[in-house]
C-alpha cells in the first residue's frame, strides 16, 4: 500500500463515524405528545406512545390515565375480535387502577378505572358483574366528588342506573338478594336521564355522550327526544375514531323510534 492509500484509508475510519446519524431516545413528556396527537384518530397507536413513556417512568400518571383511555378507545374497535377486546380491557384496567394508586386525589384516575372495569365486566358472567358494579359506582362518584362537572364519569353514572333498569325484574332481584347487588336500589331512570344530560351539556360535541342519552329516551318512551339527539349525531362531523361505530349505532336505533 502507497503512504498515500494508507493515509486515505485513516482518514475514512476516522471521518465515516462522525458522519453518522446520533439517534436521541424521546423523553416521556415527547411520547405522550405525540400519543395525544394519534389518540383520536388512531387509540393502538397512542397506545404504543404512553407504553413507551411509561418503559422510562412506571409511575408517570400523565401516561397511566392516557394509556387506559387509549386503551378502552382501541378495545371499542375491536368488536370482531373477542379474546383481543377483552385482552384490550385488561390492560385498561390495569393502567387505571395504577394511576389510582399513584394519585389518588385526581378526578380522572378514578374515572379511568370505573370506565375500565366497566368495559372489562360486560366480558364476564352476571355474578362478576354484580361484584364489580358496585366498584364502577364507586371510582365514578369519587371522580365526581373531586371534579363534579367531570363529564367521562357523569357519563359512567348514567349508564350505570340505565343498564342496572334495563335488567330484567328476576335478575334485578337475583343480582340483589343472592349475589350481593343490594346497591342496585339505588338505580332510577331520572338518574340515569339526568347524568348523561348533564354530560352532554358539559361536552355536546362527544358523540358517545348522546347515543347513550338516545337509547336512555327510547328506552324511556321519548322518541322525540332520541330523534333530536340522533340527528345531531348523524350529522356531525367525525372527531373520534369510534365515532362512525356510534353513528352506526345511532342509525340501528332510529330505525327502532320512528
Amino acid at each position: 500500500m502507497t503512504l498515500r492509500a494508507a493515509l486515505l484509508a485513516v482518514a475514512l475510519c476516522v471521518v465515516v463515524p462522525t458522519r453518522a446519524t446520533v439517534l436521541r431516545a424521546q423523553t416521556p413528556a415527547e411520547h405522550i405528545a405525540e400519543g395525544v396527537s394519534e389518540r383520536n384518530t388512531n387509540p393502538a397507536g397512542a397506545l404504543k406512545h404512553f407504553e413507551a413513556a411509561l418503559a422510562a417512568d412506571s409511575n408517570n400518571y400523565d401516561a397511566l390515565i392516557k394509556a387506559a383511555d387509549a386503551a378502552v378507545e382501541a378495545g371499542q374497535l375491536l368488536s370482531r375480535d373477542q379474546a383481543a377486546r377483552t385482552a384490550m380491557y385488561k390492560r385498561a384496567e390495569q393502567y387505571a387502577r395504577h394511576a389510582v394508586q399513584v394519585n389518588p386525589n385526581d378526578a380522572e384516575g378514578h374515572f379511568q378505572l370505573a370506565r375500565a372495569i366497566g368495559r372489562n365486566a360486560q366480558t364476564m358472567g352476571s355474578r362478576d358483574r354484580v361484584k364489580y358494579a358496585g366498584e364502577v359506582r364507586a371510582h365514578a362518584l369519587e371522580a365526581l366528588r373531586l371534579n363534579p362537572r367531570h363529564d367521562g364519569a357523569l357519563h359512567v353514572m348514567g349508564e350505570w342506573n340505565a343498564e342496572v333498569m334495563r335488567l330484567s325484574g328476576i335478575a334485578r332481584f337475583m343480582a340483589k338478594n343472592f349475589l350481593g347487588g343490594k346497591i342496585f336500589d339505588s338505580a332510577n331512570w331520572d338518574d340515569a336521564q339526568r347524568y348523561l344530560e348533564e354530560a352532554v351539556q358539559i361536552a355536546p360535541t362527544r358523540l358517545t355522550h348522546r347515543i347513550d342519552l338516545a337509547q336512555v329516551y327510547a328506552d324511556r318512551g321519548n322518541k322525540a327526544k332520541a330523534r333530536e339527539e340522533i340527528d345531531y349525531i348523524l350529522h356531525a362531523p367525525n372527531t373520534e375514531a369510534s365515532d362512525p361505530m356510534f353513528k352506526r349505532e345511532a342509525t340501528d336505533l332510529l330505525a327502532k323510534v320512528r
